[in-house]
């Protein structure tokens, strides 16, 4: 699979098979990622992988907390600004509609969202979850670093034939995570990763992309602009 046709399929599968990922497959595609750029090589992603008996233990746990209806934990960033402005406010509005009109709920249904909405805490039944830890010192180009790893991990699944989906749902049973994760002290849980092959009986919607003059600027020609005065 070439890098554009990786990119192009790459989106956020909600459905796994059960068919587990070859350890080897990850340590291959993590080792590659750890190619990716950073600052000056800082490197400030702390990756922890789950599978099998572990993996089974946070599901089970992170149920355990969703069946009792447990307050989230408190957030250690935000995932959205809290006043979204346009034309970013009407792209998250429609991912929404999207996603649970896919599912057949319908946005009055609390109950049906919140159930589809738990299913991040179960992994989509993926066998391998990934944690991706940063820093609580570190900055905005960090986080940024963090970004483009994952993105490189993303890419690498896919062309090992895998699927995954970034969760920053689990921030908010980061306390959950770490009871099986141990992590050390001074590090934020920035977010999940779902990992495995993807279940192609179950339907999906391919969420659209802004059309590029919407988001990308050209500057050509020979002669600089004049300046402002």
């Amino acid at each position: 699979m070439d890098v554009y046709e990786a990119v192009r399929s790459r989106r956020a599968v909600r459905e796994f098979a059960g068919r587990e990922v070859p350890r080897e497959v990850l340590e291959r595609v993590l080792s590659a990622a750890a190619w990716s750029p950073s600052g000056s090589n800082l490197q400030p992603w702390r990756v922890w992988v789950l599978t099998g008996g572990p993996l089974a233990e946070l599901k089970r746990r992170a149920g355990e907390r969703v069946a009792a209806g447990d307050p989230w934990d408190e957030r250690e960033y935000e995932m959205y600004p809290p006043d979204l402005e346009s034309p970013y406010r009407e792209r998250r509005a429609a991912f929404g509609r999207e996603r649970y009109s896919a599912l057949g709920v319908s946005r009055e249904d609390w109950e049906a969202r919140q159930r589809a909405a738990s299913e991040n805490w179960q992994c989509f039944g993926a066998p391998a979850a990934l944690f991706c830890y940063i820093g609580r010192d570190m900055g905005r180009p960090q986080w940024a670093d963090a970004g483009m790893y994952l993105q490189t991990v993303m890419l690498l699944l896919r062309a090992e034939g895998l699927h995954s989906c970034p969760q920053m749902a689990w921030s908010v049973y980061r306390r959950t995570v770490a009871q099986v994760l141990s992590p050390p002290e001074g590090l934020v849980l920035f977010c999940g990763m779902s990992i495995g092959f993807e279940d192609v009986t179950a339907g999906h919607v391919r969420t659209g992309r802004a059309p590029l003059d919407e988001t990308v600027t050209f500057v050509e020609g020979s002669a600089l602009p004049s300046p402002a005065v």
